[in-house]
């Protein structure tokens, strides 16, 4: 049998696209390939990750964190506790409660998303919550915390009168779609529909609620790059370090201008399969 150079790219541009997408339920995503600038921002000026409020301290006093032992959600708490805010972390297991416990501002409870009264009994006395909740994929019939876990969040939120939320999902949820190759929507199908089913009730029921949605592209778990930005541009995919992600969400929390909007997070300097060389990408401006 001959195999043509060609069809040996195209699977290995398959493979690459799958495996960087399955990031999305906290697997670590394929590598990049090397870093170089490919699109045109046109407006905005970022923060260097890990740079400082203008404020001494964060508008929200005191923020929920579920997600809050590894990745994303990990490097959040150490984001909000920088900005001056106390966090209360939900975690699973006995190793995340005793580190998270031992950094100055942080209570952490251990617990299960899916059980609806821990959460709302960890975020009660809390004025901002963030879930970052999200697995690859179950057992058939298996419950998903990319909707169990993070409808949990949401209500509980709705009940307590916590009025900001931040929900992190995925590229490829919703209007972004057209943004992930159908062979990764297929793979990922079950993932994806759970993390939308999340964005609807926040959206559909939580009218009172001043809530954001942010759907990272490809995750990485490398050193912050600072060019990581957001955009309105639903048709954009890419990759982007988790600690990037994290930065952009500590940002999002105190900026009025992210309030009822959904969000596309994306790195221009990272080069990738799905980024075209000089396309212009319009910078969401965190005022």
């Amino acid at each position: 049998m001959v195999v043509t150079n060609n069809f040996i790219i195209a699977f290995s541009s398959l493979i690459f696209t799958v495996m960087m997408y399955a990031n999305i339920g906290g697997i670590h995503a394929f590598g990049a390939f090397n870093s170089r600038q490919l699109f045109a921002i046109t407006s905005g000026n970022r923060l260097a990750s890990g740079g400082r409020s203008t404020s001494l301290h964060m508008k929200y006093k005191k923020v929920f964190v579920a997600g809050a032992s590894k990745g994303v959600g990990r490097h959040i708490v150490d984001k909000l506790v920088a900005k001056g805010s106390d966090v209360v972390a939900l975690v699973r297991d006995d190793a995340s409660l005793q580190e998270l416990n031992a950094i100055q501002g942080v209570s952490a409870v251990k617990g299960d998303a899916f059980d609806y009264k821990t959460v709302e009994g960890a975020m009660d006395g809390c004025d901002a919550a963030v879930t970052t909740l999200g697995k690859g994929n179950v057992a058939t019939g298996e419950k998903r915390v990319d909707y169990e876990g993070n409808s949990n969040v949401i209500e509980a939120a709705g009940i307590l009168g916590v009025t900001r939320l931040i929900l992190v999902t995925s590229v490829g949820c919703g209007s972004s779609k057209d943004a992930v190759p159908p062979s990764v929507l297929e793979v990922l199908k079950d993932t994806l529909a759970a993390k939308e089913r999340a964005e609807n009730l926040l959206i559909k029921y939580y009218t009172n609620m001043n809530w954001t949605i942010i759907r990272p592209g490809g995750l990485k778990s490398e050193p912050a790059t600072g060019g990581a930005l957001l955009t309105e541009d639903n048709t954009l995919a890419g990759v982007i370090h988790r600690e990037d992600v994290a930065d952009l969400v500590v940002r999002s929390l105190e900026s009025p201008s992210t309030e009822r909007k959904i969000l596309t997070a994306v790195d221009p300097t990272i080069a990738s399969a799905f980024n075209v060389e000089g396309r212009k990408v319009e910078e969401f401006v965190l005022a």
